[in-house]
């Protein structure tokens, strides 16, 4: 079975693009000029004119000590104006940019600034701190975040260019700087944009080389189905690290291509901030990871609806109604009371949470991506969302199911179209092995197909284990029902020969009313009741408890490899 966006040109490369990626930029930037832009949360904001004004003087820096078109310019920080003004600057100038997440430890960031090639690297305050700019000889420069300043320079010219560079403005625009003097390179479809890494261990890293058209795939589309929804002027909260596609496309160029004003956590986004941005920025979209609204839901609301008061005015038809209007009404404003809808991606949302946010009527939907799509593959709008699907192939993407029957038997999810990749950096044979002779992009992801196009995940294929009898044990499928009982905060499914073992990492906040032995108990308790429910080739033997928090990626999913 195969769905196709709504628009998929056969040859996507042959289909029209009304306007590269760097004119969505200066479009937004000359219709907002003196529009709210970005704002680093309760810090500076900068107007739109006032990013196009950074972006000219890095424009000189660049110019002035050599940058070439196809260049690579790494940037490693927390969220922030200046980090988004520089990512711009990279990309408006025909360099290459090289985001970093700023959670890598600085034996990772040397690792990919040097696999790279990159000729600069902008740093923020915390990460300045952390690096060795001996191990990454071939930089030119080093630019600190907060006011790009040199942190280190080994180029005349570029100490020349940063020292005099007021000087270098003025004399270029002795008048002022207006919108006639704005210029972006004029990218091509094919051209490279950016190289993400998805992870920064040597062995294990891959930099995934996106094209303009990929950037242009994703940003037209949300333009076209947020566009209707969030206005110009209207406020976005990035809470998803820039340097990961998820939060870069859809957080933060969607939103700047859409005139929004956007406000950066540029700080550890912990719940209780979070919490109070939500409340003081009101946003009008919430794009987030699972692990940000379960813990809100089960934190504050799940401890409510589970009273026994709570259950008794559930079961009452006509009570029940105005209860869920409340709840619903809480839930809202819990994310600012204002958004349009709230978009889940990076990982799997609980089937528990899900349906609770659902039979509540709240606006949550889910989408599906990768970092090789820049990220997306599929979403549906929550008015038309499908329970336990992450949407349809979105516009210029095409999806297929490998499977003999994919309504019913999981097979490889592939994905084709505008959004692909160009390939892995320097990697020809992780290529070949991503993107077929057709365009085809396997994703690693198994999954299920209905008839109206929804896709539904049924796990990683490298995570797929083997029961005892030879019957795929898909093991997300068991954690997401362990995680919703009693005691779990999160699990970790894996395979001991022919056994089938969770590892538990606890609640924190409730374990200290318990000793060893009580926790272990509840636990027995819980594989017994979960058994119950699970056929008998995926049933657990044992659960054991986890005393660290497990190790996760940016997207925070755990890092199953250090487990198994």
């Amino acid at each position: 079975m195969c769905r196709k966006g709504r628009t998929f040109a056969q040859n996507f490369r042959n289909c029209a693009m009304n306007t590269s990626f760097n004119e969505l930029i200066y479009q937004a930037i000359i219709r907002n000029w003196d529009s709210n832009a970005l704002t680093d949360y309760k810090g500076q904001t900068l107007q739109f004119h006032d990013v196009a004004r950074k972006i000219e003087k890095l424009h000189l820096a660049f110019e002035h000590c050599n940058i070439h078109q196809g260049d690579k310019i790494a940037i490693c920080g927390r969220n922030s104006a200046h980090w988004a003004v520089a990512f711009l600057a990279s990309l408006t100038y025909g360099a290459v940019a090289v985001p970093i997440l700023h959670e890598f430890n600085a034996e990772q960031i040397h690792n990919i600034v040097n696999h790279s090639e990159a000729r600069l690297l902008f740093v923020g305050d915390y990460i300045a701190k952390e690096i060795d700019p001996q191990q990454m000889p071939q930089l030119e420069g080093i630019l600190n975040l907060p006011d790009f300043s040199l942190m280190i320079s080994r180029s005349e010219q570029l100490t020349y260019a940063r020292e005099h560079l007021n000087m270098l403005f003025g004399s270029k625009y002795p008048r002022a700087f207006t919108k006639d003097d704005l210029k972006v390179h004029q990218d091509q479809p094919e051209e490279l944009a950016l190289i993400n890494y998805t992870s920064g261990t040597t062995g294990f890293s891959k930099g995934v080389m996106l094209p303009y058209r990929a950037l242009w795939g994703n940003i037209h589309f949300c333009l076209h189905r947020l566009g209707a929804h969030v206005k110009a002027g209207d406020p976005m909260l990035d809470i998803l690290p820039m340097a990961h596609m998820y939060g870069l496309s859809i957080e933060f160029l969607f939103g700047f291509c859409n005139g929004c004003h956007l406000f950066f956590l540029n700080r550890l986004p912990s719940p209780t901030l979070i919490a109070q941005a939500f409340t003081d920025i009101r946003p009008t979209l919430v794009v987030t990871v699972p692990m940000i609204i379960e813990k809100i839901i089960r934190k504050r609301v799940f401890p409510v609806m589970q009273t026994p008061r709570m259950k008794l005015l559930m079961s009452m038809p006509v009570v029940s109604k105005k209860v869920k209007e409340k709840v619903l009404e809480q839930v809202y404003q819990a994310f600012g009371g204002r958004a349009y809808e709230v978009i889940v991606g990076g990982a799997a949302l609980s089937k528990e949470v899900e349906s609770f946010l659902l039979s509540i009527g709240f606006p949550v939907t889910v989408g599906y991506g990768a970092t090789e799509c820049a990220p997306l593959i599929s979403y549906r709008d929550w008015t038309e969302f499908a329970a336990g699907s992450c949407g349809e192939a979105i516009d210029n993407m095409e999806v297929r199911i490998d499977s003999h029957d994919p309504r019913n038997t999981p097979g490889e999810i592939l994905a084709r179209g505008m959004n692909v990749m160009l390939g892995y950096f320097k990697n020809d044979e992780a290529t070949r092995q991503a993107l077929d002779s057709e365009g085809w992009y396997h994703t690693g992801d198994l999954g299920t197909m209905d008839d109206d196009g929804n896709i539904y995940i049924r796990g990683r294929s490298k995570n797929m284990l083997l029961g005892s009898n030879g019957q795929n044990v898909y093991p997300e499928e068991i954690e997401d029902q362990l995680n919703s009982m009693s005691m779990v905060s999160e699990s970790l499914v894996v395979q001991r020969g022919d056994k089938l073992v969770a590892l538990v990492y606890p609640d924190q906040d409730e374990m200290m009313h318990f000793n060893t032995q009580e926790l272990q108990d509840i636990m027995e308790q819980n594989r017994q009741a979960l058994n119950m429910r699970l056929p008998a080739y995926s049933r657990l033997s044992a659960v054991e408890l986890h005393n660290e928090e497990f190790q996760k990626t940016p997207k925070k999913s755990i890092k199953r490899y250090l487990y198994s």
